[in-house]
């Protein structure tokens, strides 16, 4: 598996090193609403673009997200950091806990938003079809974005959050990687791991909620928390910005300030 250097954004000079990976439907423009607010005397983020995706939008790959983790790897090296801790949303949990599978020692603490448990997510055909679809459909994509998100946001939203998806992502990437996050499973992989694991989910979103998490995240990670926000749907970095700083960056300082 060739390395290949991601395109990021690094924020602070904090001891505290915390690799950000975004989800299937954004590149890390996703992170944008949070990057004014956040800590960054205790932390120093690097936001990363994934291949298919941003600045890596015609990188080629296998599109997976073990790929993902091992470039995650390569930047934490490249970066010359040797601990940190991960954050992923959505498909980027998944890559954040393939990080832990392949690098149990190197990672700090886990964050997921909305995440994609280690076990993968199983889908009914039609709803298969309506994911497999989106890849060249806009009108699926917006589908999908109203229900995870409680069918309550703004159309003018719906539509902005569909045209930056169209915007940020190959349609031939976006379609391989639904393959790695929703099909695969090694939770073995991961399952007992002693780091402390936290899991951010949305009380709008009923595919990747607090309950699934209880039955998946939480039964994986014996050091795991689960935080549901009663304001926010799938996308919590646009819907409850603040809130999500909060309960992520309390959870980080928990273990600590000091130079890793």
């Amino acid at each position: 598996m060739a390395s290949f250097p991601l395109p990021h954004t690094l924020l602070g000079e904090g001891p505290h090193k915390v690799i950000a990976v975004h989800g299937w439907f954004a590149d890390r423009s996703a992170y944008a609403p949070l990057l004014a607010d956040l800590d960054v005397g205790a932390f120093q983020y690097a936001v990363v673009d994934l291949r298919g995706y941003g600045e890596a939008k015609d990188a080629v790959g296998q599109f997976t997200t073990a790929e993902g983790a091992a470039d995650v790897l390569d930047l934490a090296d490249r970066l010359g950091w040797e601990r940190f801790s991960v954050i992923g949303h959505s498909m980027g949990g998944c890559v954040a806990q393939r990080v832990l599978a392949a690098a149990p020692q190197r990672v700090r603490r886990l964050v997921g938003v909305s995440p994609v448990p280690a076990s993968g997510l199983q889908l009914p055909p039609e709803q298969w079809e309506l994911f497999a679809s989106a890849a060249h459909a806009p009108e699926n994509r917006r589908t999908i974005i109203d229900i995870t998100t409680g069918g309550v946001r703004p159309r003018a939203w719906l539509d902005r959050m569909v045209r930056r998806s169209l915007d940020v992502s190959d349609a031939k990437a976006f379609r391989a990687w639904l393959d790695s996050w929703a099909g695969e499973d090694f939770h073995s992989e991961v399952e007992g791991s002693q780091v402390a694991a936290l899991a951010v989910t949305g009380a709008l979103d009923p595919a990747l909620s607090a309950d699934l998490m209880r039955g998946t995240w939480l039964r994986s990670y014996p050091r795991g928390e689960l935080a549901d926000l009663p304001g926010a749907g799938h996308y919590a970095m646009d819907e409850v910005p603040l809130e999500l700083i909060r309960t992520v960056e309390d959870f980080l300082r928990a273990d600590g300030d000091g130079q890793a």
